[in-house]
């Protein structure tokens, strides 16, 4: 990951002009730069739209409603890529004005451990700003668009298999991609990928899902590798360095922050 300092004018000039949440979010982020400048600067939208005042501009999708499909309700739809509400149990509260979405999949411990870090890092930033925010912490194979479209940004995290994501994370991106197609357009995403000995093919692929969703990266991709290349080694249970799930803390604690500004 390249970094670089934090440059005076990404900051605004005059914070008492900004409104309390906007002033805490900007603090909370410096402190994290400041603290460990692991991620590149990545805010300096938000805090252009916190000078406008926009504040909890997050929620205003949530409460002006759902962006509405982009095909045609009489399609033909035989595999379920289009679907048009809710399956199953209702979302908690649907109408919160703020909600990150983590999807993850992990087949030996070690994703998962990185997904729950994200987990924490954005709950600490909520706390931090004095926000309402809901985290949806979805195994991958139980999202469904709706989820997508509930959310105002999101993380991934998962491992690669052969040199792409796995299977079952791939099979996320396959079943919610077309639902949520031009329906989540400009929100924020984090990527984290637990690899062997390389992660770069997961996270070019994953990149390029997003790109077709047209939302914004807001750091680079976290890759962490151990090392595995034996079958033995690949199938063993994994325990996560501390240094890994800080990183991903603070990735978590960024993209809250970033959603919680708007974007």
């Amino acid at each position: 990951v390249v970094t670089r300092p934090l440059s005076n004018d990404a900051w605004p000039r005059r914070p008492s002009l900004l409104p309390r949440r906007a002033m805490t979010a900007a603090a909370l982020l410096g402190a994290l730069a400041r603290r460990r400048p692991l991620l590149p600067p990545l805010l300096p939208p938000a805090l252009r739209a916190a000078r406008r005042g926009c504040g909890g501009s997050c929620g205003s999708s949530g409460r002006a409603g759902l962006a509405p499909p982009t095909w045609s309700l009489d399609a033909p739809d035989p595999a379920g890529l289009l679907p048009l509400g809710r399956v199953g149990p209702p979302l908690e509260r649907p109408d919160a004005p703020c909600r990150v979405l983590i999807v993850w999949h992990s087949r030996t411990g070690m994703a998962e451990q990185l997904a729950r870090a994200l987990e924490r890092g954005a709950r600490a930033a909520a706390d931090e700003m004095e926000e309402d925010l809901v985290i949806d912490f979805r195994r991958a194979s139980s999202v469904q668009v709706d989820d997508l479209l509930h959310a105002q940004g999101f993380l991934f995290c998962a491992p690669e298999n052969l040199a792409s994501l796995s299977g079952a994370m791939k099979e996320f991106f396959d079943c919610c991609y077309y639902g949520a197609l031009g329906r989540i357009v400009g929100k924020p995403y984090g990527l984290v990928v637990s690899a062997g000995t390389d992660g770069e093919g997961a996270a070019r692929q994953t990149a390029r899902i997003c790109q077709g969703w047209r939302l914004k990266q807001v750091a680079d991709p976290l890759i962490f590798k151990n090392g595995a290349q034996t079958a033995e080694t690949v199938a063993a249970p994994k325990s996560c360095p501390a240094a890994a799930l800080a990183r991903c803390e603070e990735l978590g604690g960024v993209l809250a922050a970033s959603a919680l500004l708007g974007g």
